[in-house]
């Protein structure tokens, strides 16, 4: 596997756990958990959309028969998720907090960003191949 794609699934991992503990400590809290938030987005973005990518990363290309469209953008990418991800658990913690949705609204952004980048990586990557044709 490639550096990005084991780097995507290491983060992957590391968010599934880190929502875990927010998950627990959320049963502990109750209902007027304020990290709820955080912990639904290192869940969804972090833990299945980072092992969507990097699994893609990998597999993609190869069902293509064709290299990876731009290994620099995918390194870019995970970058770019990384810190959209992280800055919007800060934004929602600072929201909670009362300081307002700007730093939310700025790496919401940056977070989209990210996926555009991936569309553009794997759009420019996948290829139409020949139709499998059945022997008789």
């Amino acid at each position: 596997m490639s550096k990005v794609t084991v780097n995507f699934i290491k983060c992957a991992m590391i968010y599934f756990a880190l929502a875990m503990i927010l998950g627990v400590t959320m049963t502990i809290a109750g209902p007027n958990y304020p990290l709820r938030p955080i912990h639904t987005h290192f869940n969804l973005l972090g833990w299945m959309s980072m092992m969507i990518f990097g699994v893609a990363y990998h597999i993609l290309p190869r069902f293509s028969g064709v290299p990876l469209w731009s290994d620099k953008l995918s390194v870019v990418h995970l970058w770019v998720a990384n810190i959209g991800l992280i800055g919007m658990a800060i934004g929602w913690w600072l929201q909670s907090q009362g300081v307002g949705f700007v730093p939310l609204h700025i790496f919401s952004l940056v977070q989209g960003v990210s996926v555009v980048m991936f569309l553009v990586n794997m759009f420019k990557t996948i290829k139409v191949g020949p139709a499998f044709q059945a022997k008789p």
